[in-house]
């Protein structure tokens, strides 16, 4: 896998250095010489795909440069599944939702044999460089591919997941739009909670990240927010929310009402949490409803926000300067304003926000960030648990 040699990551931990940087001298410009490019869309959709996909299409295609897009993520490019993409094709796709080219996940894929299958199909179609859109998941596949590869084949990946769980990135793609969204629901499930007295638990996506319910509890005006980052047992879940309600069960009758927001990577089901509370409620006399709200895969819909929209044309930009300057083995990070490594980072020409980032030191950062052993995770945590008070006022 390369030198493991130890650098300093994004947020103080020390990170290993799995694949390091291609030697400039050893690799020149492709501008002239790269002839196809292949850009994929894998694991979870997230608004703003689309985005990336017309970015990647629209500057290739001012260097002469091919672009083929492949359906399905992983599994067409196993089956070759290539479809060509060029500016009217995607000159108005940046403003839909999910993405036009499809995504599917492939157990297949995750074996040599299959990465070899990939490989095959890539070589008989010419494409010199590769893009890959998605999380953690897509991007760990990317830097399997390559590792298979053997430097036959450039890659670079840029982060689009609304998980936000992605390392060494401020913002993945789709994050934003995602939060509004959330936003928008607890909006009118506050309207209805203050007009008949109750208490809404409202579980949102993002697997083992809990991003989504800190940054829309928020912006949202919750009363109280559960994320897994924070390592509470469930009897500490049941009575931060029993602190809400009370709190919220002594306000004038247009404001008795409670808006709780719960990662769904918290240790205790939805159910389960409901059930807990209703009983204590009902044996204190409270007089508040509790009702439990899975918002679920709505949060990915819709069409992406203004912010999404540029994120996803900046990171699109990245990659393929990235590609043209002969990087591989990189993601396409929204630093804005982050501070990382030189040891594993280059820029990005033109743009001050991004930078291209060793995508194996991605990895590590992305399971620390995961297992709650990263810094920022550290941090994020403190800052909403010193919060905790604030919101049930």
């Amino acid at each position: 896998m390369g030198d493991r040699s130890r650098t300093e990551g994004v947020f103080g931990q020390p990170r290993p250095r799995l694949r390091p940087a291609w030697p400039k001298a050893e690799v020149p410009s492709y501008a002239g010489t790269m002839k196809k490019v292949a850009v994929l869309t894998s694991g979870g959709d997230a608004p703003g795909m689309n985005g990336a996909i017309r970015a990647v299409t629209l500057i290739a295609a001012s260097r002469g440069i091919e672009v083929r897009g492949v359906r399905d993520g992983y599994l067409g490019l196993m089956a070759g599944d290539f479809v060509p993409l060029s500016p009217d094709v995607v000159g108005e796709i940046h403003s839909a939702g999910g993405t036009i080219l499809g995504s599917a996940r492939s157990a297949r894929f995750r074996t040599p044999e299959g990465r070899r299958e990939a490989l095959q199909q890539l070589s008989r179609a010419g494409i010199d460089g590769l893009v890959v859109v998605g999380g953690n998941g897509s991007l760990t596949g990317l830097a399997a591919l390559l590792d298979e590869a053997g430097g036959s084949l450039r890659g670079i990946g840029i982060p689009a997941s609304i998980d936000n769980d992605v390392g060494y990135t401020r913002l993945a793609i789709g994050v934003d739009t995602a939060v509004n969204t959330i936003v928008d629901a607890c909006d009118k499930l506050l309207d209805t909670a203050g007009s008949h007295g109750r208490a809404f638990i409202v579980e949102v996506m993002g697997r083992r990240c809990g991003y989504l319910a800190m940054a829309a509890a928020v912006a949202g005006g919750a009363h109280a927010v559960l994320f897994p980052e924070a390592g509470k047992d469930p009897d500490h879940l049941v009575d931060t929310v029993l602190r809400a309600i009370r709190s919220r069960s002594t306000k004038p009758r247009n404001r008795r009402c409670a808006l709780i927001l719960k990662a769904e990577g918290v240790d205790v089901s939805l159910e389960t949490l409901q059930d807990a509370v209703t009983r204590k409620i009902d044996a204190e006399d409270l007089g508040m409803d509790v009702r439990g709200i899975t918002l679920g895969h709505v949060v990915r819909g819709g069409r992406p926000s203004a912010m999404d929209r540029m994120v996803a044309t900046r990171l699109g930009h990245g990659a393929m300067q990235g590609l043209l300057s002969g990087e591989s083995g990189r993601m396409v990070s929204w630093a804005s304003g982050l501070s990382f490594p030189p040891e594993i980072t280059s820029p990005v020409s033109g743009d001050p926000r991004t930078c291209l980032v060793d995508l194996d030191a991605v990895l590590e950062e992305t399971e620390a960030m995961l297992t709650g052993e990263s810094s920022f995770i550290a941090w994020r945590s403190r800052v909403l648990g010193q919060l905790e008070e604030v919101f049930g006022q």
